[in-house]
């Protein structure tokens, strides 16, 4: 009967243990920058609405005086 290879079994775990590991923290990144482009994508919808009309935002600033 032949014994088993417990060494390259564990080898094998703690493979996978990083494997799982690496993507979780691939997959956090991921997420990170998708929130930060939907941020900037926003910011930049602001700036461009902000842009388009000048006079809106000085009769704002014009009214809150």
């Amino acid at each position: 009967m032949a014994k088993d290879n417990y060494s390259y079994k564990k080898y094998q775990k703690e493979l996978a243990q990083k494997k799982k590991r690496e993507e979780k923290i691939q997959s956090r990144l991921d997420k990170k920058n998708m929130r930060a482009k939907a941020r900037l994508a926003l910011s930049d919808g602001e700036r461009a609405a902000s842009a388009a009309d000048p006079g809106q935002a000085s009769n704002e600033d014009a009214a809150a005086a």
